[in-house]
């Protein structure tokens, strides 16, 4: 079984919005053993929705649609399929029910528009929506489209999130045959075409059923192994012993194989340790101290950041020497260490990590260029002071991002190393 997303929605086509629908829903069907062939974005036209749908169903045994299913004019999705299967709608009880009752809790009068909300296309099964008022649609969509399915679902992530969970992905379990495994391997300070070179061996061995991407991103590149095949055991085994030969080859530059972000992976060793760890940010203004705390749970490591951005913060709060501000300049590894020994000393802390740099798109020199960064590491009770200076690439909001990459990064690696 193959599936194929078509996306409804103008505001997809003109970048008002991310379709993030579309990602959620192609990791929900992997782990049925559906793989997505096809992503589509689609206008509110009818007549290009008919053509769309007609031509996904076409080629893929399951062609899931969100969008389009609102009580407005532009919502036109069931108008399209009705043109596509020469069908007609019919008013479901149940979900008239549950429409009735969610607009009387909202103190809401039934209306023709909100009752064609409970009207679903003839011969479909209905997806209650349990977050909103539109109802979904299994469909079976005859010999013309050799009984290949159609789901259809609302375009608001939450609606559509629990019809895949609760109904879309129980009904179609039992009929995929199909395993699918992806495995993400997450790598820090290595480029793309670098780590490709040290996994050339790998990926030309690569088992049947089995495919490497690469997956770039604004901080670096991770991989995702991905095995397909009908023997569960099998794919398992090739999928895993992938992943351990890349972990052989390029180790040191590896944080995690599994869904998890670089800033869990580092509150977990601190965890496990009883460690604690605060922030002195000055180019990230508190990106740093944001992505640890996004992490559930991080109070129980993260003590305090401190965004000290200008000259006078920097040594007013954390106590850095003005001679030294003076005489390397802000953004120097002499200033970085200073916030760190100084944010240290503030929180109590057994560890500080603190930024500086010039986040542009003014503010370089020759000397000091847009995407210089300048950090810093230290640790209680301890002589021990890492700092490094380096400079990357790209806009402000991007080289923000790195920044705070770079500070994570170099704190993963000074907690490995014990």
């Amino acid at each position: 079984m193959r599936a194929e997303i078509v996306s409804v929605g103008d505001e997809l086509l003109k970048g008002e919005r991310v379709n993030t629908n579309a990602a959620f829903i192609s990791r929900a069907l992997a782990g049925i053993g559906v793989p997505v062939g096809r992503v589509v974005a689609c206008s509110d036209r009818e007549d290009e929705m008919v053509s769309v749908f007609a031509e996904s169903l076409q080629r893929a045994d399951l062609v899931l649609v969100t969008g389009g299913l609102g009580p407005t004019r532009d919502d036109r999705t069931k108008k399209a399929v009705e043109q596509l299967l020469g069908r007609g709608t019919e008013l479901n009880q149940e979900a008239y029910q549950n429409l009735a009752v969610r607009i009387k809790t909202y103190g809401l009068e039934m209306s023709p528009s909100l009752r064609e909300q409970a009207m679903v296309i003839e011969g479909s099964q209905v997806i209650p929506n349990t977050r909103g008022s539109a109802a979904g649609m299994i469909i079976s969509c005859g010999k013309q489209f050799q009984n290949h399915y159609m789901v259809l679902m609302p375009g608001v992530p939450s609606e559509m999130k629990a019809m895949m969970e609760f109904t879309v992905l129980p009904y179609f379990t039992g009929l995929s045959k199909t395993i699918i495994r992806h495995t993400p391997i997450k790598t820090l300070g290595i480029g793309e075409s670098r780590l490709a070179e040290m996994i050339v061996e790998v990926e030309d061995r690569l088992p049947a059923g089995t495919t490497l991407a690469y997956l770039p991103h604004a901080a670096g590149v991770n991989l995702m192994i991905s095995t397909i095949g009908r023997d569960r055991d099998e794919v398992d085994r090739d999928n895993r012993s992938v992943v351990e030969a890349i972990v052989l080859k390029a180790d040191k530059y590896i944080y995690a194989t599994s869904e998890v972000t670089l800033e869990e992976i580092i509150l977990g060793m601190l965890a496990s340790r009883g460690f604690t760890v605060a922030v002195a940010e000055s180019c990230t203004g508190g990106l740093v101290a944001s992505r640890l705390t996004d992490v559930p749970g991080s109070s129980s490591c993260f003590l305090q950041g401190f965004v000290v951005y200008s000259n006078q913060a920097k040594h007013r709060t954390l106590g850095v020497p003005e001679e030294t501000i003076n005489k390397f300049g802000a953004v120097s590894e002499e200033v970085a260490q200073a916030m760190a020994i100084g944010c240290l000393e503030k929180s109590g802390a057994d560890f500080a990590v603190a930024t500086t740099g010039i986040a542009g798109p003014s503010g370089g020199s020759p000397e000091k260029p847009v995407g210089t960064l300048c950090l810093a590491i230290a640790q209680k009770n301890s002589s021990d002071l890492i700092s490094r200076r380096l400079v990357l690439q790209g806009d402000r909001q991007q080289n923000k991002l790195r920044f705070s990459e770079a500070a994570l990064r170099e704190l993963w690696h000074f907690l490995r190393q014990g």
